[in-house]
């Protein structure tokens, strides 16, 4: 990323000893029990997207910053890494990004309706290397056909990560659960210079190490 404001939002790691802020991120939206008008959350209506554990959010702000016609909800469950990307949206006028600290998979099912959102993103799960454990992966499948019913027609869902194991595991999921892939079963898609990339992402850009990626469509 070439200009200074890219730079700020994640050229560096932004979590590198960093006190832990005492304001739990987006806590007046994650105890609501139904879908609050969106419009009214952001001030105005625009197509609205969700990320589902954005780390250290290199991706979430520098998306937000390049698509301000966007409001973008960002879950993360880390406490540290939830209020410090909040405290940076709030830092760099990002009044497009919303951060909530807590457990998507609990949270998103209350608060967002069906056909509500215009894209998902999902970067760079954690693994589960265990068998016995993978139990715990996000894309469970009633969790990923329910993410589908939340996704507007020809809405897309982003996903990417460093694992090819955990990546062909995840598209066969979300093909499952009704996504297309437009380049065809349990297909990669390549790399998009025009995405911004996430921390992590960035990282394995300048290394050369592998991404696996996917781009799937609700039809």
């Amino acid at each position: 990323m070439a200009s200074a404001s890219a730079a700020c939002y994640g050229a560096r790691p932004i979590m590198t000893r960093v006190p832990l802020r005492p304001e739990p991120a987006g806590a007046e939206l994650s105890v609501l029990k139904s879908p609050p008008d969106w419009a009214q959350v952001f001030g105005r209506r625009a197509p609205l997207e969700l990320e589902i554990g954005c780390g250290a959010g290199g991706f979430a702000l520098e998306y937000c910053r390049r698509n301000p016609g966007v409001d973008y909800v960002a879950f993360e469950w880390r406490k540290k890494y939830a209020r410090e990307v909040a405290h940076r949206a709030q830092k760099h006028h990002l009044t497009n990004l919303k951060v909530i600290e807590g457990d998507a998979r609990e949270a998103v099912p209350r608060i967002f309706a069906p056909g509500s959102l215009a894209q998902l993103h999902l970067q760079f799960p954690d693994p589960w290397w265990k068998r016995a454990h993978q139990k715990s992966a996000i894309l469970q499948p009633e969790f990923t056909r329910l993410l589908r019913t939340l996704l507007q027609d020809d809405g897309r869902f982003d996903f990417r990560t460093d694992v090819e194991d955990v990546g062909r595991r995840g598209i066969a999921a979300l093909e499952a659960a009704g996504f297309h892939n437009p380049l065809g079963p349990l297909a990669f898609h390549p790399y998009d210079p025009e995405d911004p990339p996430s921390t992590r992402e960035r990282r394995y850009l300048v290394s050369g190490a592998p991404v696996y990626r996917a781009r799937l469509l609700k039809k």
